[in-house]
């Protein structure tokens, strides 16, 4: 015990120690901690749709008719007609064979990625994905190699240079740090020039790019049998879990060998009930995602006008470059005096210090001034 007494202590002279702040609210632009009201600018629920009425009385409906826990995993009895529901919405939606369910973003990276690959296959992986990415390639038995963030030229060097199985390419396609964008485009020709796999992760694209369909449909590009999407509703949708789409040969490939998937109890059927309803509101309501970029766009220009840096952000998600640990948290600190709910972002969870912002559907112009007010007053 003493040897985690010394750690921790090391984490509190480097800066790097963390602590958990619970809301006292529902999640939302505004939200309570500590008996205090902050505008959110942490949240991933990018279109508002966490609290929405409507997916709020479609899980109260699913909890009378199925009840709450689920009881067992999906392979025995633990799913409802509401899950494969939910997954031929998903394919639809995503335009794929097949689509599957799983309980969380991380437990679909981490138990399809060694599912698709074995000791005879290589897999090449942006340097910035997600940690659930990085997990799943450590789990797998396939080689794997890091190409430079974006980088084409290097991608394209080492996977020309290298003979295997099956080559599978993974990129996130919204880099949830940075906020940049996978250039898919070029990473699809890439692919497709050297007969490789493309498994994208498309958690923080998934409700904002392509008219909400994700960042396939964001490069005009059509799915083919060679692509595995996955995604979450636990951002955009404002629901819980995640999924994976793709051919019904992967999927049903899927089904039998990922462990996080077979081994994991079925989400319960209210949760997967919000997801529908989330679906179903994305796809006949164009305006949360139109208002989610005006607003975007005015945050992202007011805060370069500012002199901030915010590196090649392209998306809702807005990260200000602050230089060191302590001037990182001595702004989040600013904020959040101001009532302005932005934690600071460090290491391990990134190299270089960051106030991530994220931009929702349901922020206020008043919101937003409010935030750029105070940054202009950053000591």
């Amino acid at each position: 015990m003493l040897m985690f007494f010394e750690k921790l202590k090391k984490l509190k002279e480097n800066m790097l120690f963390r602590e958990i702040k619970d809301r006292a609210s529902p999640q939302g632009s505004r939200i309570k901690l500590g008996g205090r009201e902050y505008v959110n600018f942490s949240s991933n629920d990018y279109l508002g749709l966490a609290n929405h009425p409507y997916i709020i009385n479609e899980v109260k409906k699913a909890i009378d008719e199925y009840g709450f826990g689920s009881g067992a995993s999906r392979l025995l009895s633990g799913g409802s007609i509401l899950h494969k529901e939910l997954e031929n919405k998903i394919a639809q939606f995503k335009e794929t064979d097949s689509a599957l369910v799983f309980n969380s973003g991380y437990a679909t990276n981490t138990g399809i990625i060694p599912a698709i690959t074995d000791k005879d296959d290589i897999i090449f992986s942006d340097e910035l994905n997600h940690a659930s990415i990085i997990d799943g390639c450590r789990l797998s038995k396939a080689e794997t190699l890091i190409y430079r963030h974006k980088d084409l030229s290097h991608l394209e060097d080492i996977i020309r240079g290298k003979n295997a199985k099956r080559k599978v390419v993974i990129t996130d396609t919204v880099f949830s740090m940075g906020g940049d964008i996978a250039p898919l485009d070029a990473i699809y020709n890439t692919c497709k020039k050297n007969k490789a796999m493309l498994y994208l992760d498309d958690a923080h694209g998934t409700g904002v790019l392509g008219k909400g369909r994700g960042a396939l449909s964001h490069f005009n590009i059509k799915p083919e049998p060679w692509i595995i999407q996955m995604g979450t509703f636990s951002k955009a949708l404002g629901s819980f879990g995640a999924f994976v789409a793709g051919s019904r040969d992967i999927i049903e490939w899927i089904i039998n060998t990922a462990r996080s998937f077979v081994f994991s109890t079925a989400l319960p059927s209210c949760v997967i009930a919000a997801s529908i309803a989330a679906l179903e509101l994305i796809k006949n309501d164009s305006e949360l995602i139109k208002k989610l970029w005006e607003n975007r766009d005015r945050a992202a220009s007011d805060i370069k006008d500012l002199g901030y840096d915010i590196m090649e952000s392209e998306t809702p998600v807005i990260p200000l470059k602050t230089g060191t640990v302590e001037d990182t948290l001595r702004i989040s600190r600013h904020l959040y005096e101001k009532g302005l709910f932005a934690p600071a972002i460090r290491p391990p969870t990134i190299i270089e210090p960051r106030i991530r912002i994220t931009v929702t559907a349901t922020h206020t112009d008043e919101d937003i001034e409010r935030l750029i007010e105070a940054l202009k007053k950053v000591n």
